[in-house]
Formats: structure tokens, sequence, C-alpha cells
């Protein structure tokens, strides 16, 4: 990563061909940064100037104005007027607080939400090269299990995305991300990392993407700190360059996003680990581009319990991970390619028609899909909906066999469930909030490798059926 030079901001009286600067106090004003560029790189800390408001950088920029991205989550922090010039007459670009409800809700909405979302679903057209109906699944690529191990060259075509499981940090808070190919010892047969590499540039070369999955059951990631969050940006980035990858999928468990008390409104977040996730995800992408993937594959705890519960704040919540992916997505949710939430190793989660569902057949996956594509109320408050995402944005997570996960159901019900989305049609007891949604993206397994083991049922049979779909 370039770095350009750090400038300073100098709070001093401004004088320049005899001419004294002054603010409308008569005070000293502020002097001005030098002017922004649009071809220079700044990172956090930079400072610039542009229609005589100074800015600084919060990440990695370029070619970002600040006088345009300086929101709550944008890049640029919009630190007030310099050199004396009269404020713009349009509306600032920061979103003022959320103010959180005066009385603390006790149950959910007795009915399905109608408010609107507080922000409509973005309109940023689909990541180019992936099918309108995509097959996503992980690859063991660092470890070996029951499933055996299968080489990158050896993944069927079939599959449109395939995560490396896993980059896993040297120490849960170090931001440090490691990635290495598992070992001829613990899996006999494994390819060489030069023949590792160039499967994947093939695999890129046919189309298909290919993207470090990050964490995992045993990958605690948790940037507490903005030294661990610059660690991780640099390391991850160091990953995605050696072995040519389109990008990232976000798989933190266990703890890796617990929400500090009082971090009660999802829009806008202070707790640190949460802060700094968004921020390196905003500078990944602002390096890579427009063609960088993003996913994001968290457990219903994390996301549809947001429904009921938020974290650990006055609003009901009873454990401060509930809910707790809901910033992050919100934060990212313009270049967010595809979340699909693991359907799996759930507890039952209460759906927007305040029914409990609960895993085993297609009734939990339309429920749980449908609360994505439709937004919801967090934390039973009306008033703080979580906006809708787009349906090409939205899949679904499904265990590929009965040893991949808790939750596995039949190649039929899991149909079921992406023609009733699809088509908002033979829905069983569930009626989508969402109506039909002919753009969902598709089906997220856990793994190819056990779908492999079990003789590629979920490929040959959900796999097809999804990329049968208009």
């Amino acid at each position: 990563m370039r770095r350009s030079i750090i400038f300073s901001v100098v709070a001093s009286l401004a004088a320049a061909g005899g001419m004294v600067y002054l603010a409308s106090s008569a005070s000293a004003a502020t002097a001005c940064a030098p002017a922004w560029s649009a071809t220079a790189v700044y990172v956090g800390g930079n400072s610039a100037s542009q229609n005589g408001h100074n800015y600084t950088a919060k990440w990695w920029t370029q070619n970002e104005s600040p006088a345009t991205h300086s929101g709550q989550w944008d890049v640029w922090a919009d630190n007030g007027v310099c050199g004396g010039t009269t404020p713009p007459t349009t509306a600032p670009t920061t979103r003022p607080p959320t103010t959180p409800p005066t009385t603390t809700p006790t149950t959910p909405p007795t009915t399905a939400p109608t408010t609107p979302p507080t922000t409509p679903p973005t309109s940023q057209p689909p990541a180019t090269g992936i099918p309108r109906h995509a097959l996503i699944g992980y690859l063991h690529a660092s470890f070996a299990n029951g499933s055996g191990f299968l080489r990158m060259a050896d993944v069927p075509n079939d599959w449109d995305i395939i995560n490396l499981a896993f980059g896993e940090p040297t120490s849960a808070t170090s931001g440090d991300i490691r990635f290495t190919l598992c070992p001829a010892t613990e899996c006999p047969g494994v390819e060489s990392e030069a023949a590792f590499i160039a499967a994947i540039k093939a695999k890129r070369t046919a189309g298909k993407k290919v993207l470090l999955s990050i964490g995992g059951a045993n990958g605690q990631v948790q940037l507490t700190t903005t030294g661990a969050r610059d660690k991780f940006v640099s390391s991850v980035s160091a990953i995605i360059d050696k072995y040519g990858l389109d990008g990232v999928d976000i798989d933190f468990e266990g703890h890796s996003l617990s929400l500090n008390t009082g971090d009660t409104d999802f829009k806008n977040p202070s707790t640190p680990v949460i802060v700094n996730l968004i921020s390196a995800l905003k500078t990944l992408k602002a390096r890579y581009g427009a063609g960088f993937v993003l996913t994001m594959a968290p457990e219903t705890f994390f996301v549809q319990l947001g429904y009921q519960f938020y974290g650990s704040g006055p609003w009901g919540g009873q454990d401060p991970r509930a809910g707790s992916y809901l910033p992050v997505i919100y934060a990212v949710r313009d270049f967010l390619t595809i979340l699909h939430v693991q359907d799996y190793n759930s507890g039952s989660i209460m759906g927007l028609d305040n029914q409990y569902h609960s895993m085993g057949g297609a009734d939990f996956h339309i429920a749980m899909t449908d609360m994505l594509m439709a937004g919801f109320p967090v934390a039973g408050n009306t008033a703080n909906v979580f906006p809708a995402l787009r349906e090409d944005q939205v899949a679904f997570g499904a265990p590929s066999s009965v040893n991949a996960g808790n939750g596995y159901v039949a190649p039929a019900a899991v149909q079921q469930a992406v023609g009733c989305l699809v088509n908002g049609a033979n829905c069983g007891g569930y009626s989508p909030r969402s109506g039909a949604n002919p753009n969902f993206r598709g089906l997220m397994t856990w793994s190819i490798n056990w779908d492999k083991f079990y003789g590629w049922e979920f490929q040959n049979q959900n796999g097809k059926y999804v990329k049968s779909l208009p």
C-alpha cells in the first residue's frame, strides 16, 4: 500500500498577500489543509480541504471526494470550515444520531412490520461475473477432516463461488490473518502451492470467484484496536495478492463480534470490534475496487435474532452477540455482494409472523431469508428498522449432508424454499412479506468436501435446480 505525505492542519491567523482571514466572530479562522486531489492516495490521519472545509481521512482512500464522502460511515471526517469561507448552503451529509426509544418494548411487534426501511435498498448493480442464481460452497483448503481432501483443480465447474476455509488469526486480537495450504502430512494427495495457485487462476479464467473465508468455528477474530484493524487489512491483502483471489468471505463466529453494553443503535455502532471491522472492509474495497467480492456467512443468532433482541442493551437483549452482524451488514450494504446466513446449527428463531421457526424443513429457510429481503424492526422497535437488502444480495446456507451440520434437510425441502422465495408461491404455512424475488441469488453450502463425500447430492440436485431458474 502506498502512503502519501501526512499533512497537518494548522490553526493560526492566516495571512496572505497582506490580507488576514477572520471568522465571523472576529477570531482567527482555521487554515485550510492542502487541496484534495482525486489522484492522491490518503491514509488514516491524512488531511485535505475542499470547498472551504477541512477533512481528515479515516482509512485508505483515493478518488473519493470529501464533500460527498463524509457521512457517518464514509471515509472522510468533516472538521468544519477553514480559511474564513462561508459554509456551503447544502445540507450536511452526516446522518444525525438515531434517538433510541424512551420506553423499553417488552414484546415483538404484534403485526408484520409496515414501517418502510429508513434507508431504501441500494441500487448498485450486482457484481459482474456471478450468475444470476449461484451455487456457493466452502473448500477445506487448510485442513482435513472425515470428508477427505479435495484439490482445487478437482472442484466441479458447477460451483460459482469457492470459499477457501480458512484464513485464521495468529491470536484472537492480533488482526494478523494467515492462510496455509493443508500440509501433505495431514492431507495426502494435496497439490503443491504452485499448482494450487495455478488452479485458482484457471477457475477465475473460467468465470468462477475464489475468496478467502476468514474465521470459522476455530478462528475467532476480534479487531479491538486500530493496530489490529490495520494488520488485518495488510495481512488479508497479502493473501489475496499471493493467491490471486477475488475477495473475502467474513465467517466470524463465537465472540468475534460482541456489542458493548449501551451500544444500541445498529446504524451508529461504537463497539471497537464492530467499528474496526467496518473500517477494514471499506479499506479493502477501496484498495481492490469494483471487482472486489464480499460475502458473509453469519449464524442466525447474529442476524435474525436481532428482530427480538439486540446485544445486551436496554431493549431486552440477553446476549451481546445477538444481532451483532447488523451494524456491519448495514455499513457495507452498498458493496456487499452476497449475504448467505447459516440456516444451520441454530435454535428456534422468531420470524416476521411472530412465530418461532425451527430447522428441519423448508419453513425455516423461507422465514429466515424473507427477513433479509423484507427488512425488520430491530429489538422490536418499529422506529429502528433494519432495511431490506436487494434480492440479488441474498442467499441462504444449508448443510450439504447429514454429517456437514445440524440442520440438514432433503433436497425437496431446499428446493421448495428456493421456489417460494423466487416465485412467492408454494410456501407452505409462511407467506413471505417480501413477495416474489426473481433475482434471489442462490444457495451456499458447507461444504464442497462433504458434498463430494456423499456423492454430490447438493450439487447435482439443489445446485442444478437453482441454475435452472429463469
